[in-house]
């Protein structure tokens, strides 16, 4: 079997269960308590709050754990959206995860929020001049994922934080797809979402990192864990996974996005030349190393997929988290994709150990495709 849904999930390193393995076992102890068991708790979950803090250029202090990146997103676009006074506009964009459309689409909802979807290019690139149009006196938060997790499009965070910060405005990244592959420090993001399962780290783990001078108000309330931004008593474990996780994919990025974006390259010039009804989807440039995404015209993209699966090769349409959906994508539907094409798209995603004949797959995808064409 050829696993290719990276951008789904990945499965648990051997280095992340054996790190936290003591903190199901012999340290158990809730980090809140004052006795030995509960004070050793303490100090591992302090210590992966200040590795992931590492990691992302911002404070121990600034880290919050959460349940994933979902609640992470969430909590970013609510909690800061809320806790500023006076304000009453949100900017994001059309092709954003649904926890951060959602989220937005709450706060219009409930709280009278004013919504602005910035518009993207054909290659879903959010530019800085289409940012500034879409800001206002009362924009309270510019929210926008670093990296697409459907098409693989990379923004320029870096520049599109600079617009929102002239006028004063804090910036959110959902990093979520980006994590491991991009420098997440050199964004000069306000707030930063991950979530572990992407990067080797067990489901259900998560950091909301948020800078101090940002207001933030809680989603959760009770106990005041977390300095008081989420309450409930923390996973140790899984932070300490997730720690883990991180630092090692940060460690390999250089050379495994060197790496991978070859195997990639390769990927979308086999596929391209074998498959005259394959398009490309996303910037051509500006992409993660690990993502392939295209769309088949004419072709029904799940009859593609199921093809694929016979011949090993397990890959996905989209976001996992639209998986079952009728509807066409949303994210291709902003770039301009019409919705009978957008319903033919197929995404393959790599891992950062992926290593396979580019051609093998461009064969298998071609075969696939004159399979469902009969």
């Amino acid at each position: 079997m050829l696993y290719l849904d990276s951008a789904a999930t990945t499965p648990v390193r051997r280095e992340v269960l054996e790190a936290m393995m003591p903190f199901f076992t012999t340290w158990f102890g809730n980090p809140s308590s004052h006795h030995t068991v509960g004070e050793a708790a303490a100090g591992a979950l302090a210590d992966a709050r200040a590795r992931v803090a590492k990691v992302l250029g911002m404070r121990a202090s600034d880290v919050v754990f959460t349940s994933g990146g979902t609640e992470a997103n969430n909590l970013a676009v609510k909690g800061i959206a809320l806790a500023s006074r006076g304000k009453g506009h949100l900017v994001t964009t059309p092709i954003e995860h649904e926890s951060i459309l959602e989220s937005a689409d709450y706060l219009a909802r409930l709280h009278g929020y004013d919504v602005t979807l910035a518009p993207v290019d054909g290659a879903a690139r959010l530019t800085p001049d289409a940012l500034a149009g879409s800001l206002r006196d009362d924009t309270a938060l510019v929210t926008f994922g670093f990296a697409n997790n459907e098409v693989g499009t990379v923004q320029d965070a870096a520049a599109l934080a600079a617009v929102a910060h002239e006028r004063g405005i804090p910036v959110h990244l959902d990093a979520v797809q980006a994590a491991g592959w991009l420098a997440l420090r050199e964004t000069d993001a306000d707030a930063i979402s991950i979530a572990g399962h992407k990067l080797g780290a067990p489901k259900g783990t998560g950091v909301l990192a948020v800078r101090g001078r940002i207001p933030l108000e809680p989603l959760l309330h009770g106990g005041g864990q977390e300095r008081g931004r989420r309450s409930g008593t923390e996973d140790v474990a899984g932070a300490v996974g997730l720690a883990v996780a991180l630092e090692l994919a940060e460690g390999e990025r250089a050379e495994a996005s060197h790496r991978i974006s070859a195997l990639r390259d390769g990927v979308i010039a086999e596929v391209l030349g074998r498959s005259p009804r394959a398009r490309l989807t996303g910037d051509p440039v500006h992409r993660l190393p690990g993502t392939a995404s295209f769309t088949f015209a004419g072709v029904s993209g799940e009859a593609v997929l199921l093809e694929l699966e016979r011949r090993g090769v397990i890959s996905s349409s989209g976001s996992a988290c639209a998986a079952g959906s009728d509807e066409p994508s949303h994210v291709l539907l902003a770039m301009g994709v019409p919705p009978e094409v957008a319903q033919t798209a197929v995404r393959f995603t790599f891992a950062h150990d992926a290593a396979f004949d580019p051609a093998m797959l461009a064969h298998a995808v071609a075969a696939s495709v004159d399979a469902v064409l009969g």
